[in-house]
Parts: C-alpha cells; structure tokens; sequence
C-alpha cells in the first residue's frame, strides 16, 4: 500500500520571520517579479493551504522569502493531516500542549484600553 501524503504551508510563518506581517507586503514584490495578483488572490494565498500553485508564483516566493522548498511546504502523511486539530481550551490548555500553528512565537501585544 502507498502512503497518500499532504502538506503543509509555512507561507505565513516565514513571512512573519522575515518581519512581513502584512498580506499587502508581498503584493510588489511579486509584481517585481513578473508575478501579477489581485489583493484577493495573495490574501488566499498566504491564508490558505493551496491546491494549485503556478510554478512561477512559487519561484517568485522562493526568491522573495529566501527560504528552500522544503521550508515552504512540509509534506506530511494524510493520516496526520487529517486528524482534528486541538485548541488549548478544548485540551485543557496543559502545559505540554504544543503551539498552536502560525506565527510561531510572534503574538501581537494586548492592546491597552485608556480613557
């Protein structure tokens, strides 16, 4: 029996690590590259897992995040892909729970309410 694999899309973290916390950020850069997409079409991309990719868009992202391949997709076995995820209040939010997915360890700060 063969193995039937997925993958997982780092697109966001990595952006994140390199200090782009903004979909609009990518935008011109993929337009300096030859690579033209609407507001919505990056948005998706960079929130979504995709199903298709154009090879040039991938390059294009390559070159812009300066990461390998391997960094940006993750492939891993459907069964682990396909189990639900667990959220630390369903969890009980033990202190062995792993992360939630994203940002990694960039949280944006609590706002702070004065009158």
């Amino acid at each position: 029996m063969t193995m039937k694999l997925d993958f997982r899309w780092h697109l966001r973290e990595i952006m994140a690590n390199r200090g782009m916390f903004s979909t609009t950020d990518l935008r011109p850069l993929l337009a300096e590259r030859g690579v033209n997409l609407s507001v919505s079409q990056v948005y998706r991309l960079v929130t979504e897992k995709p199903e298709r990719l154009n090879m040039k868009v991938l390059l294009a992202l390559l070159d812009i995040l300066g990461c390998g391949m391997e960094q940006l997709i993750e492939p891993i076995p459907l069964t682990a892909a396909a189990k639900p995820r667990r959220t630390a209040a369903a969890a009980g939010g033990g202190e062995n729970d792993e992360p939630p997915a994203g940002m990694g360890s960039f949280r944006p700060k609590p706002a702070r309410i004065t009158e």
